[in-house]
């Protein structure tokens, strides 16, 4: 395969359907503090045409990149119950053991469960959910340069492994 004559630089924004924009609204701004930068307002979808109301609010993080959801105003959420809990998540990192830890807490103190500080090795996590049922991470990178360049050295035979152990149980 010829490599891309473009470069996909950094995350724009990854949008889920929420069951409620204030309450969505509430726990990304004033739990999360991911500031609120843009709500749209249509009633017809613009890439397919179809007619549909929604709001659809961006929150952006530090980077620059943005958590967006859908409200399509029937009260309903994101959440497939065909899908495991763990499958669907957001990992977004924060920049210390310390913050992870400042973060931690301020989701008790509002009634978010959390899971966590799991350690992955090459990055400690809590994960937790939004109101709409999301799943979401907030982690820190413990490995260095060197870690990372071992797992990209690995994943093409690791995935080509899984690939053959998945045909060889019949999936």
């Amino acid at each position: 395969m010829q490599p891309a004559d473009f470069n996909v630089n950094r995350l724009n924004h990854v949008a889920w359907r929420c069951r409620d924009a204030e309450e969505t609204r509430a726990f990304y701004e004033d739990v999360l503090g991911l500031p609120l930068a843009h709500v749209v307002r249509e009633d017809r979808v613009p890439s397919t045409g179809e007619e549909s109301s929604f709001a659809h609010l961006f929150f952006q993080m530090r980077d620059g990149s943005y958590v967006a959801f859908f409200d399509l105003g029937d009260g309903q959420g994101a959440a497939d119950p065909t899908t495991p809990a763990w499958v669907n998540h957001l990992a977004m990192s924060v920049g210390s053991l310390d913050e992870l830890e400042r973060a931690r807490q301020r989701l008790l103190g509002a009634g978010v469960e959390v899971l966590g500080i799991v350690d992955h090795h090459w990055l400690k996590s809590i994960y937790f959910h939004d109101p709409n049922g999301l799943r979401l991470e907030l982690s820190y990178q413990v490995g260095g340069a060197d870690a990372l360049a071992e797992f990209s050295r690995k994943a093409h035979a690791t995935l080509t492994q899984w690939t053959a152990d998945k045909a060889g149980a019949g999936q």
